[in-house]
């Protein structure tokens, strides 16, 4: 028996089923970040916050929708408890910022001679905030940021700004859930496009390619990553150093996903290339359950922890584990997700953070049987008043795991 959906066409074929699906989908408004301001803004009011430093990357997009790349030249913002962002790059890179700019605000520069901590600090004392003030340092900065800044201040409170960015990214708007929702649509059309093409011989190599075209054909400008794994590589939950080629009665492990106005999908499918043994059986049944489990025991206010307690307390009654030992589940049962294909919060051990309307988490609580084979389901939920809702629904079974005999 061939697993349902697996191997019945050309790539030709399989491209020739997709389409853009983007078509609907807007970016975020600068109204959109502007509230998003407002918002950190209160918090930092509130916690005695003077500012926050932005780096370049996905916190400075977040606030500001500017886009620009972190690199060895300081270019980030100081968004001030009181009053409008503050933009800090090098002089020849202005012309180049204004036109990326969404949030108004003047762009300091510096010359390539000068220090551009220095500006910073120069900047605060324009904005009136004292030497002894509390300034929040973007947690994604590199180290010689904070470094330089440290240096060429005086009496300042530096902070990790976490507690700002993450007050504020951790809860998504109806906007970003609708764009990651987008994203999640393509990536799972590809994924089931994908699965149709594969045939006995073809390598790992060339299923990547063909799901960058396919995230291509759907809208999105390629893969933002892409995991291909069969046989024994897809007990090595982030792969193998070399390709491999797919033979009768692998495991088959794609993890992949785009980005849509900068939003990231990430969706994983294992199945089996013919026909599953009983033991590829048992454990791909029981990780579907082990991700329900923790997705049923998502609930308002409940802490994050509770849904990685719930997966590995299942788990343990399957007898795998106990906690992270193998065979069973090696790592934490989920991420956030956003701008970043792995924000805060996560659904780990430890973790108290309260679940809340707005989150967003993958729920892949992969089994490893070391020396044979893994399975990871990988799908995504955000949380509403009334509990968790699926991005996309999980994988119907290992015979039909796109549910196209449903």
């Amino acid at each position: 028996m061939t697993t349902i959906g697996i191997g019945t066409q050309t790539s030709k074929q399989a491209l020739a089923t997709l389409s853009d699906m983007t078509n609907t989908l807007t970016p975020i408004q600068a109204e959109e970040h502007l509230a998003r301001i407002a918002k950190a803004q209160a918090y930092m009011q509130a916690n005695n916050i003077d500012a926050i430093y932005l780096n370049a990357g996905t916190n400075l997009t977040y606030f500001t929708g500017m886009l620009w790349y972190a690199s060895e030249r300081m270019v980030g913002a100081i968004l001030p408890a009181l009053g409008d962002v503050q933009y800090i790059a090098p002089y020849f890179e202005i012309g180049s910022l204004n036109g990326f700019k969404v949030i108004d605000g003047p762009i300091h520069g510096w010359q390539e001679h000068q220090s551009p901590y220095t500006l910073f600090v120069q900047v605060l004392k324009q904005l009136n905030i004292s030497d002894t003030a509390t300034i929040g340092i973007d947690e994604s900065a590199q180290f010689f940021i904070f470094d330089g800044i440290n240096k060429a201040q005086t009496g300042l409170n530096l902070i990790n700004a976490q507690a700002v960015t993450a007050h504020c990214r951790m809860q998504k708007s109806d906007q970003e859930i609708a764009l990651m929702q987008g994203a999640m649509n393509m990536t799972l059309a590809v994924h089931q496009a994908t699965a149709s093409m594969l045939y006995e011989g073809i390598s790992t190599t060339e299923v990547e390619t063909f799901i960058k075209l396919a995230h291509q054909k759907v809208g999105a400008p390629g893969n933002y990553f892409c995991i291909v794994l069969f046989g024994v590589a897809t007990s090595f939950p982030h792969g193998v150093k070399d390709a491999q080629v797919l033979k009768k009665g692998d495991v088959v492990l794609i993890d992949t996903g785009c980005k849509v106005h900068n939003y990231i999908s990430d969706i994983t499918r294992t199945y089996v290339f013919g026909e599953p043994t009983s033991r590829q059986r048992k454990f791909w049944d029981t990780e579907k359950s082990a991700q329900l489990a923790g997705f049923n025991a998502a609930k308002i206010g409940k802490p994050c922890e509770s849904v990685d307690d719930a997966v590995r307390s299942y788990l343990t009654s399957q007898d795998l584990g106990p906690e992270y030992q193998t065979p069973g589940c090696p790592h934490r049962t989920g991420h956030g997700i956003g701008l970043d294909i792995h924000e805060w919060p996560y659904l780990v051990g430890g973790n108290k953070t309260s679940l809340a309307t707005g989150m967003c988490f993958s729920n892949e609580p992969m089994l490893v049987v070391p020396d044979e084979f893994g399975v990871r389901l990988e799908d995504h939920f955000y949380m509403t008043d009334a509990g968790p809702r699926w991005f996309t629904e999980p994988s119907n079974s290992i015979d039909d795991p796109f549910g196209l005999h449903k």
